[in-house]
């Protein structure tokens, strides 16, 4: 698969197979607990309805043991594309474990020609879209691959949170990267919560992310910022930090009927 992706997402690849292999916070597969309540996990906002059972859920850059295994007990027939093989291969014992059959695909988020049209009726989507440099093609295969009145609920970082210092400088958060664009990387800085690991990351703008979901075809139903402040939480923390900055946005959105898709572009 390297031959068919940019160098930018072999770096990124690259990082989270290290992470996968390191035990990074963000490769650690589905607790037992978790598994009693699986829906209320990845669901707390109610935005599924109360039931996936019988759903066909695309799982998209969502390897690592956890998200296939929490919507599979839920009741979901499961598939997860990943650019990373250790990832992925943390969900394969975990199913192993588990004893839950769940289709795994190494692939990019930009291309997936091995899924059909019209395919799934929930794409969920982690944190992951900064990892690539460009929105539009990702939205148009989620796009592609979701049935009419399909679901895609995604989390991004957002463009402040990556704009942003990680730090106070003289005591106040400092915008430090150009939002958009390919050729603006944010810095690579020192280890964070907000910062994976040898990682390089873009800072999407905001029409980018909430406007290239629209451009594909489907529609906001609602959003989210996930609280992550903590009152409490040491001065230059995460916690701190999310006490002025919400690190991430999630949002529902629907794909709409193929005969209403051109309604939703303007001229």
């Amino acid at each position: 698969m390297s031959d068919s992706l940019s160098p930018f997402e072999i770096q990124n690849r690259n990082a989270y197979d290290r992470m996968a292999r390191n035990q990074h916070v963000l490769a650690q597969p589905v607790s037992p607990d978790e598994l009693k309540r699986p829906l209320d996990v990845v669901d707390g906002r109610g935005w599924l309805g109360g039931s996936i059972r019988g759903w066909r859920v695309l799982c998209l850059a969502a390897g690592g043991g956890r998200h296939s295994i929490l919507y599979s007990a839920a009741g979901a027939e499961v598939t997860v594309v990943d650019i990373s093989d250790g990832m992925l291969e943390l969900d394969r014992a975990a199913c192993e474990h588990y004893k839950f059959s769940v289709r795994l695909i190494q692939a990019s988020m930009l291309s997936m020609p091995m899924l059909r049209d019209s395919e799934f009726d929930l794409v969920i989507h982690p944190v992951s879209t900064c990892y690539v440099q460009t929105l539009a093609p990702v939205f148009e295969e989620v796009s592609r691959v979701l049935r009419p009145g399909g679901l895609y609920v995604s989390q991004h970082k957002s463009p402040f949170n990556l704009q942003t210092s990680l730090v106070t400088h003289q005591g106040r958060y400092c915008i430090e990267t150009e939002v958009g664009g390919v050729a603006t990387p944010v810095p690579r800085t020192h280890a964070s919560p907000l910062r994976e690991t040898d990682a390089t990351e873009i800072a999407h703008s905001l029409e980018d992310i909430l406007g290239g979901i629209c451009r594909a075809g489907m529609f906001i139903e609602d959003l989210s910022e996930p609280d992550h402040a903590k009152q409490d939480a040491a001065f230059d923390s995460s916690g701190h930090r999310a006490r002025f900055i919400r690190p991430y946005i999630r949002v529902k959105a629907r794909r709409v009927a193929t005969e209403n898709r051109a309604k939703l572009i303007l001229p």
